[in-house]
């Protein structure tokens, strides 16, 4: 069964801008968020992805993801049965050390948080953290994006 296996943080400056080795947009909704499970649509690009996704274990470290790439199409159609609320963000690709952490950079009601993952091959697999890492919000479920579609960043202030 294929496992998700990251950690999240929040981002301390921009600097993983000019250090990102390419960006794309991101706009995705939810079919399904119930808890334990997720049903995901997403548009990056020019392409569009199912994905669903498992609880995660008590750490928020690791849980069932399967995904597959639908035709663009397909994903505006599906966007459309989507709950309310869509996730709109530019994620950029910064290297580090042998890894590549994805900065989510927010836009809409979710403007102004900056969060970064890293995935892992396994639990206490060692990583590089770039200078922009900052606090661990891993396991914190306010920062799911299935979360923060329904109480976006806006409603809940600054950390």
């Amino acid at each position: 069964m294929p496992q998700e296996i990251e950690r999240k943080f929040l981002v301390t400056d921009d600097s993983y801008k000019r250090l990102a080795v390419s960006h794309s947009h991101i706009m995705q909704g939810y079919i399904c968020s119930g808890k334990g499970k997720t049903v995901r649509i997403r548009i990056r690009d020019d392409k569009g992805y199912l994905t669903i996704k498992g609880a995660s274990d008590a750490a928020g470290l690791s849980r069932y993801e399967w995904e597959k790439e639908i035709s663009l199409e397909d994903a505006r159609d599906l966007m459309k049965l989507c709950e309310p609320g869509v996730i709109d963000k530019i994620r950029y690709l910064v290297p580090s050390g042998k890894h590549t952490f994805e900065v989510d950079e927010f836009f809409g009601d979710n403007e102004g948080l900056e969060m970064a993952e890293v995935e892992l091959a396994y639990e206490e697999e060692p990583y590089v953290k770039p200078s922009f890492i900052g606090k661990e919000v891993t396991g914190d479920r306010r920062y799911y994006n299935s979360h923060l579609r329904l109480n976006p960043f806006c409603m809940w202030g600054r950390e």
